[in-house]
């Protein structure tokens, strides 16, 4: 059985209603948003946020959930839509998952539309169900993760991104969703307020695992076996990459940092800063960090009695760091 197949098993039930109720949260009386957003759920991803919010939910709360967790779950994949079809736009993007983005079939306009729709769906799920404790869950995470992407988009204009301010950018970037999703979980079945912030600081170890993951595939990896240098295309700016240039002469500094601005076009100068990086360490300290934060992550469930929503959830935290892709 395939690994994620073994994560969905105990919340089975759950995901087939869920996927009904994703569906039926975003229908409208206008037929173009109706088309489109059928599209979107014909196309969806493996699903990990909603799982998160599942697993959380029937671990915090003795394997019960209830129609909060499931509004819940919606308002999570509602809300990480939007983020992606607007993501698309920005980033000029025409592909997602293999298929056409939304932006390359209907343009910019309707896609921007598009993202500000899913996003009010979101927010009135919660607002007509009087969920705001979950309401301002989801809205802190959109906060930060905006504030994450402008971050990021400040500093890669200068390159001077240090390790702490490359740890700030992913935390709001691509953690605080997966925070968001254990923090929803446990809020959904009344959990303590200790305990949904200790799902959500779990949420976010996992999130960071995850960024750190996504790193390193830029270093080649075994699916794909040669690096891609994408980020280094893009000026991103990477942990294997960051602890490289804290780690060498001021000469070798000034070489890395001008390849990056200038020569990141270069295919020959972009597989020597990968060869660098990777004799210099990099890819070696940013393992380490990686597995770090799935140990980090891995203690906060020791508290929790063992269940097959547990099992699912360590399953799951080491799939992030084993993922091929």
């Amino acid at each position: 059985m395939k690994i994620v197949s073994r994560i969905k098993l105990p919340i089975e039930t759950e995901m087939e209603l869920f996927e009904k109720k994703f569906s039926a949260s975003m229908s409208s009386k206008v037929s173009l948003l109706n088309r489109i957003t059928h599209y979107v759920v014909n196309r969806k991803g493996k699903q990990m946020r909603p799982m998160f919010v599942f697993l959380i939910a029937k671990m915090t709360g003795n394997g019960e959930v209830n129609e909060r967790t499931y509004r819940g779950a919606s308002v999570i994949e509602l809300i990480h839509t939007a983020t992606l079809v607007h993501d698309d736009v920005v980033d000029d993007s025409n592909r997602r998952r293999g298929f056409f983005s939304i932006n390359a079939l209907w343009k910019n306009k309707i896609a921007v539309l598009v993202g500000d729709y899913l996003l009010s769906k979101g927010l009135l799920l919660s607002i007509d169900n009087d969920d705001f404790d979950l309401l301002k869950i989801i809205s802190v995470a959109v906060r930060e993760m905006s504030e994450g992407e402008l971050l990021q988009i400040e500093k890669a204009r200068r390159l001077d991104i240090t390790e702490e301010i490359y740890f700030e950018i992913i935390r709001q970037k691509t953690a605080t969703l997966i925070a968001a999703c254990c923090a929803m979980g446990a809020r959904s079945v009344m959990a303590p307020d200790s305990e949904v912030e200790k799902m959500r600081k779990f949420g976010e170890l996992i999130g960071i695992a995850f960024q750190i993951k996504d790193d390193l595939f830029d270093y080649g990896n075994e699916r794909i076996g040669k690096p891609t240098g994408i980020d280094i295309k893009e000026q991103k700016m990477t942990l294997p990459l960051i602890y490289a240039l804290n780690n060498s002469s001021s000469e070798e500094k000034k070489w890395l940092i001008n390849s990056v601005k200038n020569h990141n076009k270069d295919k020959q100068r972009v597989k020597e800063v990968i060869t660098f990086v990777k004799n210099n360490g990099g890819l070696d300290y940013a393992v380490t960090t990686m597995k770090e934060y799935q140990q980090q992550a891995l203690q906060l469930l020791e508290t929790y009695p063992a269940s097959p929503y547990k099992e699912s959830l360590e399953l799951m935290v080491n799939y992030v760091i084993d993922r091929k892709k």
